[in-house]
């Protein structure tokens, strides 16, 4: 079982993803939406670690924070931010003709990400924030 600080390297990785690409001339937004999401995803699955938890193997974020809500009731309050950034699990990865990312979403998601993360982060011990 991977421990937080390796969840945590992984979810680094997208967060860099994602704040590389929101600087960059030009803009994959359908990538910015789903590099946030799998920073969130792998944020939240840090903190199950933390807990002695196995992760589940999903990428629905309401699922992942209802697990952490379990050691942590105070994050319940970013489910709606979950809820967001799920979409983007596997829909912003495959051409759609109802749906294609645009800058909006992009930054939104980075934003929802952040969040999730900056909240998830403070609750995890003192060695595996960084």
């Amino acid at each position: 079982m991977p421990d937080a600080a390796a969840w945590l390297a992984r979810a680094e990785r997208d967060r860099l993803n994602v704040a590389n690409n929101v600087a960059a001339a030009e803009t994959p937004w359908d990538t910015v939406c789903f590099h946030a999401q799998q920073a969130a995803e792998k944020t939240p699955e840090a903190l199950l670690a933390a807990h002695g938890h196995v992760p589940p193997r999903t990428h629905d974020l309401v699922a992942l924070l209802a697990r952490c809500v379990e050691d942590e009731p105070a994050l319940a309050d970013l489910e709606a931010d979950c809820r967001s950034l799920t979409v983007f699990a596997v829909s912003s990865r495959y051409p759609d003709d109802l749906f294609e990312p645009e800058e909006a979403d992009g930054r939104a998601m980075a934003e929802a990400a952040h969040r999730v993360r900056g909240r998830v982060l403070a609750c995890l011990p003192s060695p595996e924030r960084s």
